[in-house]
C-alpha cells in the first residue's frame, strides 16, 4: 500500500500542537478526543508520551491539503482501507456485484418489454 492515502500524516489543520493525535485519529478512524485521552494516559503512566509525541511530530510528514478532496465518504473509505484492506475489497466487490445485478435487471426489463429490440439483439448474435 504505497498510496499517499494509506500513509500516516500529522493533521496540522485539526491538531492542537503538532497534529500528531489528530493524525492518529485520521489514520485509524477513532475520534480525536479518545486519541488525546489515550495519549495523556500513556504520558502519565509511562512518562514517554511527550518525547514520543515530539519524535513522531518531527519524523512524520504534514498531511497534504488535497488528500481527501473534502469528501467525508472518501475519508471514511480510506480509513477502512487502512484498517482492513481485505474487508474493504470485499465490500467493493459486493457493490460491483449489486451494480451488475441491477444492470442485468434493467437489461432484461427493456429486452422483455420491447420485442423489436429483442429481435435486433438476436439478429446481432
Amino acid at each position: 500500500m504505497n498510496s499517499p492515502r494509506t500513509r500516516f500524516y500529522r493533521d496540522k489543520i485539526n491538531g492542537k500542537i503538532m497534529g500528531v493525535c489528530a493524525g492518529i485519529a485520521d489514520y485509524t478512524g477513532v475520534d480525536v478526543l479518545w486519541v488525546r485521552l489515550a495519549m495523556l494516559l500513556f504520558t502519565f503512566s509511562t512518562g514517554f508520551g511527550i518525547p514520543l509525541y515530539f519524535a513522531i511530530g518531527i519524523l512524520s510528514d504534514k498531511k497534504p491539503g488535497h488528500l481527501y478532496a473534502t469528501d467525508k465518504q472518501e475519508q471514511k473509505f480510506w480509513q477502512g482501507v487502512r484498517q482492513s484492506p481485505g474487508r474493504t475489497a470485499r465490500e467493493v466487490r459486493a457493490q460491483f456485484r449489486d451494480i451488475d445485478r441491477r444492470l442485468a435487471d434493467i437489461e432484461s426489463f427493456y429486452v422483455s418489454s420491447n420485442p423489436r429490440l429483442s429481435a435486433e439483439i438476436e439478429r446481432l448474435r
